[in-house]
């Protein structure tokens, strides 16, 4: 059966989304590596990029809080605690990166009393949510491939092996390039 085109669509740009979250992240993680101003503006914009994906998603949270203790799938449920505490670590993240900001804040005019609190909260923050997207993507992955798969137009069809007879239909001869 032959998918919709909308449905389509919300896939690519749901795999587009979240790749780019996933690169920024991984990115953001690296201070050292990517300097403390682009740290932090990509901080920044991965806040923004968040906010995006959890409205793409929004029908998805509403329903499965609601239904949490009722009729939904276990997998729903772990999902929506491990989403739900990789919001609190990515908002935590991104409040106290606000405070210790060094870059992005200045470079607006503002500027903020320096605790080092804040650091050892962001750190803390930063290694949970790690482990959290590790989760994340181990629990998604199958959507993962399938929809890489399908947007790249990878063929998740066994090869016939050589004892397999092959038959060639008219449907087949239509859906070869």
């Amino acid at each position: 059966m032959a998918r919709g085109a909308g449905a389509q669509q919300r896939t690519t740009i749901n795999l587009a989304l979240d790749s780019a979250i996933f690169g920024a992240f991984l990115a953001a993680t690296a201070p050292r590596l990517t300097g403390i101003a682009i740290h932090e503006w990509l901080g920044i914009a991965f806040g923004v990029a968040i906010m995006t994906h959890l409205l793409l998603h929004w029908q998805w949270i509403i329903e499965v809080a609601r239904r949490f203790f009722g009729k939904v799938t276990w997998t729903a449920r772990v999902n929506y605690v491990l989403n739900t505490l990789l919001f609190i670590a990515m908002t935590i993240i991104i409040a106290t990166g606000l405070m210790i900001s060094e870059a992005a804040l200045p470079l607006l005019g503002m500027q903020l009393p320096h605790d080092h609190i804040w650091s050892q909260v962001h750190r803390l923050a930063s290694d949970a949510a790690v482990l959290l997207i590790g989760f994340h993507v181990a629990l998604h992955w199958r959507w993962i491939v399938h929809s890489t798969r399908r947007l790249l137009r990878i063929s998740t069809r066994r090869p016939a092996s050589i004892t397999e007879p092959v038959t060639v239909t008219s449907r087949a001869v239509r859906e070869v390039p």
